[in-house]
């Protein structure tokens, strides 16, 4: 800067012009000014949109001593947006701050239907004084129940309007909810063949690989931890289920239901072997082939390779 304003104090041309040390500061000074104000300009057109986000952060940065921004004071949409971020114990401590805003329905009523999918009190008319933040609050005291005692917790439901006393409600129930103990839901469906029968069909496989469809059934429904009455109960169900959701690819290659029971039960034996530690020598894939196709003549080489690869890459099927 200093050999700069000495060049310009020295330039006879420039000093004809009028030009001084005091005037290249001041010029350069705006200059510098304009090229922040179109930079700010640019920025702020970049991230505007449906409201100025700019604003909203000048605003802020303005208020950091009050901690927050007063979502009342923003546009309903965007406040609601924000809130619905919220899980439900934050959702009531910001009813302490806001409380119009937290306690809205829409809100509640996503909470409620992000965490339990299905529940037959959804499709009816709401009774009087029916709220979905109350619904919350007796969704999730029927859980707690259910995980505790699973026919208790059912009866929870039934009792406040929130199940219908149907094996396919409950069925839509546990298939739409994740916060359900999968060792009691287990008991459950073991004591209620019926349930599980509806839970079976509402399972899409469609076009999906034996073993990533077998995965996906035991996501939902958890295989016991010891082989017995029930594991066959679910692995013939499941066979059935696979066939009729894919009746072309079951012509194609020639298996049955009965087949699929075969290969499902290799998958499974071939699981324990390439993941357990106390299995020292694994089986390898010459030897999968040759027991798999002894119990399923029919059953192509290359089919019954391809089951083995993805297990070795993937991993158990039922883990």
């Amino acid at each position: 800067m200093g050999q700069g304003l000495w060049r310009v104090a020295r330039s006879p041309q420039l000093q004809q012009q009028g030009y001084s040390g005091q005037d290249y500061l001041t010029r350069e000074h705006g200059r510098r000014i304009a090229a922040n104000s179109a930079a700010n300009t640019s920025h702020r057109k970049q991230a505007q949109g449906g409201i100025d986000i700019y604003h909203l952060l000048k605003t802020r940065k303005s208020k950091e001593q009050e901690g927050f921004i007063n979502l009342e004071m923003l546009p309903p949409e965007l406040s609601f947006t924000i809130l619905s971020y919220l899980n439900a114990t934050d959702l009531c401590l910001a009813s302490c701050v806001w409380q119009d805003l937290a306690n809205d329905e829409l809100l509640w009523q996503g909470l409620c239907k992000s965490t339990w999918g299905h529940c037959s009190i959804y499709n009816k008319n709401p009774p009087l004084g029916f709220s979905f933040r109350k619904l919350y609050m007796q969704l999730d005291e029927g859980s707690l129940t259910f995980n505790a005692n699973p026919d208790e917790g059912v009866n929870y439901f039934m009792s406040k309007g929130i199940l219908d006393d149907s094996p396919k409600e409950i069925a839509k129930f546990i298939f739409c909810t994740r916060t359900l103990n999968w060792k009691k839901l287990r008991i459950y469906l073991d004591e209620r063949r019926d349930v599980l029968d509806d839970l079976v069909t509402l399972h899409n496989f469609r076009n999906q690989f034996l073993p990533n469809a077998l995965r996906e059934f035991f996501r939902h429904i958890h295989a016991p931890e010891e082989r017995g009455e029930y594991l066959e109960t679910l692995i013939t169900k499941f066979s059935h289920r696979f066939c009729a959701c894919n009746p072309d690819l079951m012509r194609e290659l020639g298996l049955s239901p009965d087949a699929v029971y075969v290969l499902c039960y290799s998958l499974i034996l071939l699981s324990i072997d390439l993941t357990s530690p106390h299995v020292k020598n694994k089986m390898s894939k010459r030897e999968f082939i040759r027991n798999t196709r002894r119990a399923a003549q029919n059953i192509s080489e290359d089919f019954v390779g391809h089951l083995y690869d993805n297990i070795y890459l993937i991993g158990h099927v039922a883990a």
